[in-house]
């Protein structure tokens, strides 16, 4: 068996891939051995092209794309069950979100408000018991309050208790 030679800690990557490629004709690589090799190679692509950014004053900004609110998803669960029952489909954290933020006007606007009336008539068992105790909280929490954010939670908590106690 050769001796190969020491290189200097970062390489090429097409003399790493040659070598591994001359590796697995003489050792016979396996395919798992292969992958590790390959994703060495490609770490030190990325690693050599940040470095080539870094000198060239370009930093490599890496962008999130921008996730819709939870009011946003909220809205469009709503729309899509009143405009779409077919391709609607029921998803549990989009009706918490809704039951939890269903007073706030800034959250849940009027508009959408009317659509969430419609969706809690079907509102079975446990949910529709535990979303008129919350109604209640509210109507108690907001009768003190002289502030018009809270007047409209006490409205909005009025309408679906008249909705659900019927």
């Amino acid at each position: 068996m050769k001796k190969k030679k020491k290189k200097s800690k970062v390489e090429e990557p097409e003399e790493v891939l040659s070598e591994v490629q001359g590796e697995e004709d003489e050792e016979g690589l396996t395919p798992e051995e292969r992958r590790i090799l390959e994703r060495k190679i490609k770490k030190e692509r990325k690693k050599e092209e940040k470095q080539q950014m870094k000198e060239a004053g370009v930093s490599a900004q890496e962008t999130e794309p921008v996730k819709p609110s939870g009011s946003e998803m909220a809205q469009d669960y709503l729309t899509c069950w009143s405009k779409n029952r077919k391709d609607w489909r029921f998803q549990k954290t989009r009706q918490t979100w809704l039951l939890q933020h269903m007073f706030d006007s800034d959250k849940l606007p009027d508009e959408f408000f009317a659509v969430m009336l419609e969706y809690l008539d079907g509102l079975k068992g446990g949910a529709r018991e535990t979303t008129v105790k919350a109604a209640e909280s509210v109507i108690r929490d907001c009768e003190d309050s002289e502030d018009s954010a809270a007047a409209v939670k006490a409205g909005r908590a009025r309408e679906v208790i008249q909705l659900l106690s019927s």
